[in-house]
């Protein structure tokens, strides 16, 4: 009868959530990797909230269009458009939630395990504490479960080698935390525990694919208004994994820079109502 009336009650302080905004950023840097130059990024998610925000559900998208490394004449260019489609459901700081990676270079909408250039899907699951406690540490685990993620091998007597899916996953923990005047600051690492698209498909350092790929720092500043917030933020990313002097900064523009510079910064002022 508790449970029962608890449930009630929460099911009657349920109120409609959303969360709306966007960010350009001088760099698209995502887990320890470079994506692109100069990115406008808008997100838009709506939902609902109960129990004082400790319950949660967000479905909605993600996007990102950009010009690499300030290039903006015709033939230096490189645009990395990309679209998200999300769900999360969060309950006493458990996450769990999908996503659908979607790139705009003529490929389906959902994409085949060997298709170059392809969409993918994503599973993810988490535990923040900073939703119940001051602390605020918190643990995310993606694996890809869909789309362009093939890692090749010889099955057998098969002279080819063969496409398998890698199931490709990232791990990261992290830790936020709001300072005075406004200040906020973030740390993460982040690590592939196998072998898959983090580390190129290769082994990683112990043979089996696990590697440490991200470091990452952030420091925001932020205004709170009547009707919206405004943030400026600088971060910083390091991916360790298989780092040297050749890698760390990669000069050539556009397509030679995706995926594959090591030290990674950028700037970013971002509107969220």
């Amino acid at each position: 009868m508790a449970v029962l009336l608890a449930s009630l009650q929460a099911m009657a302080e349920i109120k409609f959530g959303y969360e709306a905004g966007a960010e350009v950023v001088s760099s698209y840097i995502w887990r320890g990797q470079y994506n692109g130059g100069l990115s406008f990024q808008p997100e838009a998610l709506v939902g609902f909230d109960a129990m004082d925000e400790k319950i949660s559900f967000r479905v909605g998208a993600w996007g990102s269009v950009g010009a690499s490394d300030w290039k903006f004449k015709k033939d230096e260019t490189y645009f990395v458009p990309e679209l998200d489609l999300m769900a999360t459901v969060n309950v006493f700081g458990l996450n769990v939630g999908a996503t659908h990676y979607y790139y705009f270079g003529g490929t389906h909408f959902f994409s085949g395990l060997e298709e170059d250039g392809g969409s993918q899907t994503e599973l993810q699951v988490g535990y923040d504490l900073g939703t119940l406690t001051p602390v605020g540490l918190y643990f995310n685990w993606y694996t890809m479960i869909a789309g362009n993620d093939a890692k090749y091998e010889n099955a057998g007597w098969v002279p080819i080698p063969q496409a398998k899916r890698a199931y490709s996953s990232y791990m990261e923990l992290g830790y936020k935390q709001k300072l005075p005047l406004g200040l906020s600051a973030e740390i993460q690492i982040g690590a592939t525990p196998w072998s898959g698209m983090y580390t190129d498909y290769d082994e990683g350092w112990n043979g089996k694919g696990f590697a440490i790929t991200n470091l990452a720092a952030r420091l925001g500043w932020e205004f709170e208004g009547e009707v919206c917030s405004f943030e400026v933020f600088a971060a910083g990313s390091i991916n360790p994994y298989n780092l040297n002097k050749e890698n760390a900064f990669v000069w050539e523009a556009g397509e030679n820079k995706i995926g594959a510079q090591k030290v990674n910064g950028t700037l970013g002022v971002g509107i969220w109502f």
